[in-house]
């Protein structure tokens, strides 16, 4: 397991990584966007843009770096970065597929990005990604698993990850909805030849969304790395967003809302790796400070109050805007 790099490292941030989702394409749903990113995002802007954020995240213990296929170019600029830094040996690289990238580089597309769990798909987007990261790769995730994803019943597209992982690849699924809990519980009966295929899950729980928690909790147990994401619930967390309870704990840690935040996910048992989406340096900074915040049990319980419904919380994000 390429995750073992991480029980050996000293630093504090070695257990947040960084998602390049926000960066490696010019639109996302991230709320504030506009004035994180600016009006300049062609291609160099954004490269040079993610270049800064790695070289940043590295200087301070990030040690996980997270791409996908329909996160614009950011395989791209990622293996960029690499290719300038092959003496880099302790960085983990998870990249995921299932999803195309349809938006040619623009903010207003009507679809950005399309889904299929195919095994053509899987094929294509598999060669895509070595061409790309290469002998990097650690980690190949199936993106955004739901509980009708026919990824979890199709047994020649399980052959063909498990003929991955005996190449050395660890393979993963991510999840996504207001069923995360029943995706997961199913991913991890899929089996090839008697043995687990995933070995690790990255699905979305934050202060909002916490119902995918016994589930993970679950899959920690079996063994699996897991893998948070949208921690910042796509920018609903953060300062100028942030409900009046999560406002109210930053202000008596004397730290942001999003260190708060992060924080929360950090202190899970199950927690392996929390990612950051930072779309800027300070962003970076500032969410790297999750790792010194000490929350006690009253602030815990208020921050408790903050969890919505999941499917009211999945329809609030699906409604948000791609920027």
């Amino acid at each position: 397991m390429p995750f073992a790099r991480l029980a050996s490292a000293t630093t504090p941030t070695c257990h947040i990584g960084l998602g390049l989702a926000a960066v490696g394409r010019p639109g996302y749903i991230n709320l504030g966007r506009d004035d994180d990113l600016g009006p300049d995002r062609g291609v160099d802007a954004l490269r040079t843009r993610t270049h800064e954020l790695l070289d940043a995240a590295y200087a301070q213990g990030v040690r996980y770096i997270d791409a996908a296929r329909s996160y614009g170019r950011s395989e791209e600029f990622l293996a960029d970065w690499l290719k300038a830094r092959p003496d880099l040996d302790d960085i983990v690289v998870g990249s995921k597929w299932g999803y195309t990238y349809t938006a040619d580089w623009t903010t207003d597309a009507e679809h950005h990005e399309v889904k299929d769990h195919g095994v053509a798909t899987y094929e294509r987007q598999r060669a895509e990604t070595a061409e790309l990261l290469g002998d990097r790769l650690d980690l190949y995730q199936i993106h955004s698993v739901t509980p009708d994803s026919p990824a979890l019943t199709d047994k020649e597209l399980h052959a063909k990850l498990a003929e991955a992982a005996a190449r050395g690849v660890t393979i993963g699924f991510s999840t996504s909805g207001p069923a995360q809990a029943d995706a997961i519980r199913a991913a991890l009966a899929v089996t090839v030849d008697g043995e687990p295929l995933f070995r690790t899950v990255q699905s979305t729980y934050n202060a909002l969304e916490t119902s995918a928690a016994p589930a993970l909790a679950e899959a920690h147990d079996a063994g699996l790395t897991v893998i948070v994401k949208e921690g910042m619930a796509n920018g609903r967390l953060a300062e100028s967003h942030a409900p009046d309870a999560l406002r109210a704990v930053a202000a008596e840690t004397s730290l942001g809302c999003d260190a708060v935040a992060l924080a929360l996910i950090l202190r899970q048992p199950w927690a392996g790796v929390v990612l950051s989406g930072a779309a800027t340096v300070h962003q970076l900074a500032s969410n790297l400070h999750a790792a010194v915040v000490d929350l006690d049990e009253d602030q815990l319980t208020r921050l408790a109050t903050l969890a919505e419904e999941p499917r009211a919380y999945w329809e609030k994000r699906g409604s948000l805007p791609w920027h």
